[in-house]
């Protein structure tokens, strides 16, 4: 993610930020622009809670919060006049849990920072994002649901159906969500990663499916034609092949084709995002005494501006050694325990290359 500083006193901020807590300002998203923006409130405005953006012009176009700015769920910021109350992230929740169980609320605010983040991204690459109630056929929605009962048919199953994304809002709780990985025996769950691995197989549809993209798809991923519930039952049943480090991003990517290409997609966007960051921080990894054919040195890039995947690779390796390194004098695991192998890398790379391709001119 790119460096938020306020445009009023300079203290740096976080995505999440509603004040600055330097000069106190309120800070909303402006989506448009990628921007976190200081506000300033616009008195007599015909509309309650109206705001202009810090230095603009008194006729500048004015904005309010997100409906669900009120539930502490999102500092987004919307036009003045438009047709939805919600912004960007927000207008595609289709379903949210009951607000009236007090736990549900707080699983809800942590899943809308992780959904924000997702759509934070998917806007920074370019890429189509827009609500089913906008267009019923292509649109992303998502269902945040919790379980009906203890029962196995009253669980909610966190997945993706036609650009439906349900997740199980028993993600949101910490424990319930380690209890989870262990079970599953998984190197890492978080929230974030689920939205990246669902929204996966929802790009796999826009991007993928029926478009020139899909014979090489197919030669780097497998066939999509293979039947999908036989091949969870096989994997379920029989588990992952041995050797499935030298070929898959994870485990569970050995599943079907489409679960490869959605882990896949998933560890891009930590990818893309991550090295961002570092790029914003202007970090560079020279480990001393490190011989320089170890490819551990690094000046982080953009990422978003690499047309070439070899040089965002080139930078991830250090980066992930420094990330693992730091994580473990803090005695906390490791935030990237993963092996990136030589066959993954084209897949990463194809990847790169759709949604380039996808980016408006």
């Amino acid at each position: 993610m790119k460096l938020f500083t306020c445009r009023h006193c300079g203290q740096l901020l976080y995505l999440e930020n509603n004040r600055c807590e330097k000069c106190h300002y309120p800070l909303g998203f402006q989506a448009e622009k990628l921007a976190l923006e200081p506000l300033v409130a616009t008195p007599g405005a015909p509309v309650a809670g109206t705001f202009h953006l810090y230095g603009a012009p008194p006729k500048a176009p004015g904005y309010v919060y997100c409906a669900n700015h009120g539930y502490h769920a999102c500092n987004w910021l919307v036009p003045v006049g438009s047709p939805t109350p919600f912004c960007t992230a927000c207008a595609l929740n289709r379903t949210i849990p009951d607000l009236s169980q007090p736990e549900y609320l707080g699983r809800w605010q942590r899943l809308e920072v992780a959904k924000h983040r997702l759509v934070y991204s998917l806007l920074r690459l370019g890429l189509p994002v827009v609500s089913k109630h906008v267009e019923p056929k292509t649109g992303l929605w998502f269902d945040f649901k919790a379980d009906e009962g203890p029962e196995p048919d009253k669980r909610i199953l966190t997945g993706h159906d036609n650009g439906l994304i349900t997740i199980n809002i028993a993600e949101a709780d910490d424990i319930e969500r380690e209890m989870a990985r262990k079970s599953m025996d998984e190197l890492y769950r978080t929230l974030l990663g689920h939205f990246r691995h669902e929204v996966g197989h929802y790009y796999w549809d826009r991007l993928i499916d029926k478009t020139p993209f899909l014979k090489e798809c197919r030669a780097l991923f497998g066939d999509d034609r293979e039947d999908y519930a036989e091949a969870l039952k096989n994997h379920y049943a029989q588990g992952p092949p041995p050797d499935w480090m030298a070929t898959h991003i994870s485990a569970y990517a050995t599943t079907h084709p489409w679960e490869d290409w959605a882990e896949t997609w998933a560890h891009y966007l930590h990818i893309m995002d991550t090295l961002e960051t570092a790029h914003a921080y202007g970090l560079r990894v020279a480990p001393r005494g490190v011989d320089v054919d170890q490819h551990l040195r690094a000046t982080i890039p953009d990422p978003y501006l690499e047309a070439d995947f070899d040089h965002i690779m080139a930078a991830w390796l250090p980066l992930t050694f420094a990330m693992n390194s730091l994580n473990r004098s803090m005695g906390q695991p490791d935030p990237y325990p993963f092996v990136i192998g030589p066959a993954v890398v084209p897949k990463l790379a194809f990847i790169h290359k759709v949604c380039r391709a996808a980016k408006p001119a």
